[in-house]
């Protein structure tokens, strides 16, 4: 039988919230995590994810036309 762990214990062991493993499950980010009505269930052995967020501050929009912010901004210079 495999043994899982409950968001909060997931929570506890790689100290990040749980709201923040609530939206890595959904986006089914941890492998092998299975959800039972309103009840995730974590692997018990599954490896914290990478951190897959902006950090650099810089957000490239994709525009209709397949342009970026940053392309239209020097154009415009």
């Amino acid at each position: 039988m495999e043994s899982y762990m409950s968001v909060k214990e997931a929570s506890d062991k790689w100290k990040i919230g749980r709201r923040r493993i609530y939206t890595l499950c959904e986006q089914e980010r941890i492998p092998g995590a299975i959800r039972f009505s309103y009840v995730w269930m974590i692997p018990a052995d599954a490896q914290k994810p990478a951190d897959a967020r902006i950090k650099s501050g810089k957000y490239i929009k994709k525009e209709p036309d397949g342009e970026t912010d940053e392309n239209k901004t020097e154009k415009t210079k």
